[in-house]
């Protein structure tokens, strides 16, 4: 008889061999390390690991397990965190060479309520740079792989916590989604992601990309384990003003009595057709559960794309602007700490100009950006101050302003129609490494399914499809009305348990 080593089972299954004394925390830990040790070589997932700290954490977790003591769901869990959420005093990267060496202040609030649950951090994933990406390309130390294919990417640019959650690494992992870097990477790799209703879950703690559309989320194993991880992370925060006490009754759907849209928008010309094949599949699970299924119109999705790429880079723009080498982080107006740094670095951090040729506070500034910012940082950040500059600011950024609030309007026009909606998450299978960097244009188009949800605020679920002839990962995703995650949770179990009678 075959048994799963503990690093390969859900939050509820190493729950349940913990408290029954199947395996020891220590073991549970060692085990993830062990993992990462043997596979993060060629995966590329974390860009720190803190193995020491969790050893530490899973002896204290043991010692109540000897007495007797007990311990909550996320108790004893290893986890890891995508390295744009703060730490304290653990490396804070973003992914990015501006912000080598920096360590957390402090830990963000979902890291605060993690540990006051007992979850056990192994280790900081990486992502594309300040999580600008869909492929996880973008990062400045490596490039991660997807583990059902290391030709292919593993989405981004969450791709680090998607590819160690599929390749149990660890149990489960903390992401962020801006304009579906949760989601995506999710159905490139096979796994379970949620992207919480804007508000439902703080921001403090998350170095900002695009304060109107982040969002902090989780992968999963399934559906229930991303539950789990939203119960512990979610709640109002006095630090994040844009939180709201998102602690509704857990409600008990009845299947038969909802509605499920499909926008007929998302399946149009460009949907690869084994993508337009599986998640037509799921529709067919929900109807022989007894949902009913409506296709819907929201003609103003195909402005969502437009819409973000050009309210994002604003945001960008403003965001960044706080990395000017001057308060922290990677800077050419102190080149001993540049040096000391060299020894760490690639050679091409070691390259950055001298003070020599920096006289000023303003060339200080400019070189220091130049030279440590990436490529598509870069990029975003001219769009943004471009949409942003006189003379341009009414006729791109008011009105993508507007065209978000009539989107908004269409959503909720829907919702009146359905309980949540279903569609894929991409439009394409994972593509595979330097495919769409020469076009950046193709890279953005890998999130046009996936950025209406951040417009307008909405929750949303992703839940892998069982995988093609391939074996590459297809996922969809479900939507609903803005603090509905419940009801995805159910939607997504009841597929999951569909699934598995299949």
């Amino acid at each position: 008889m075959l048994t799963m080593s503990p690093n390969e089972l859900t939050i509820i299954a190493a729950h349940d061999g913990l408290t029954a004394k199947r395996f020891s925390c220590r073991e549970l830990v060692d085990s993830c390390l062990s993992a990462i040790e043997k596979k993060d070589g060629e995966l590329g997932a974390f860009l720190s690991v803190f193995a020491d700290h969790a050893r530490a954490d899973a002896l204290r977790v043991d010692e109540k397990l000897e007495e007797r003591e007990h311990i909550g769901l996320l108790e004893g869990i290893p986890i890891a965190v995508k390295d744009v959420i703060l730490t304290q005093d653990q490396p804070a990267t973003a992914a990015s060479k501006i912000l080598h060496g920096y360590e957390g202040a402090y830990d963000a609030t979902v890291i605060t309520k993690l540990r006051h649950a007992g979850a056990i951090i192994l280790g900081k994933t990486n992502c594309d740079e300040f999580a600008m990406g869909a492929s996880t390309e973008n990062s400045a130390y490596k490039i991660t792989k997807n583990p059902w294919d290391p030709e292919r990417v593993p989405g981004g640019s969450s791709g680090g916590s998607a590819a160690a959650v599929a390749s149990h690494e660890c149990i489960a992992a903390l992401g962020s989604d801006t304009g579906g870097s949760i989601r995506q990477p999710a159905g490139f790799c096979g796994v379970v992601g949620l992207k919480p209703t804007y508000g439902a879950v703080s921001r403090s703690g998350l170095i900002a990309m695009a304060s109107s559309f982040d969002q902090i989320g989780s992968f999963g194993k399934t559906v229930e384990d991303v539950e789990i991880f939203f119960h512990a992370i979610r709640g109002k925060d006095p630090k994040d003003a844009t939180t709201v006490d998102s602690q509704l009754p857990i409600t008990h759907y009845q299947l038969s009595k909802l509605r499920i849209g499909i926008p007929k928008e998302y399946f149009a010309q460009g949907v690869d057709p084994e993508v337009a094949t599986a998640v037509r599949s799921a529709i067919k699970k929900y109807e022989d559960l007894g949902v009913k299924i409506e296709e819907i119109s929201l003609p103003l999705s195909k402005y969502a794309l437009a819409v973000y790429y050009v309210l994002m880079p604003s945001e960008v723009s403003a965001n960044l602007a706080r990395f000017d080498g001057i308060r922290y982080g990677a800077s050419v107006s102190n080149p001993e700490v540049r040096n000391s740094e060299a020894k760490l670095l690639p050679r091409s951090f070691a390259s950055a100009p001298s003070l020599a040729s920096a006289p000023s506070l303003m060339d200080v500034y400019t070189k220091t950006r130049g030279h440590y910012f990436g490529a598509e940082v870069r990029r975003r950040i001219m769009l943004g101050v471009y949409t942003l500059s006189s003379g341009y600011y009414d006729a791109y950024y008011k009105k993508a302003q507007q065209v978000r609030t009539l989107l908004r309007h269409d959503f909720a026009r829907v919702f009146k129609q359905v309980n949540a909606l279903l569609a894929p998450i991409s439009p394409t299978l994972p593509f595979r490494f330097a495919e769409k960097t020469e076009d950046p244009l193709q890279m953005y188009l890998a999130d046009v399914f996936t950025v209406s949800a951040n417009v307008v605020g909405i929750p949303a679920l992703a839940v892998p499809c069982p995988r093609n002839d391939r074996e590459l990962p297809i996922g969809f995703q479900l939507m609903g009305r803005p603090f509905e995650e419940e009801l995805l949770f159910s939607l997504g179990k009841a597929y999951e348990r569909q699934i598995s009678l299949s």
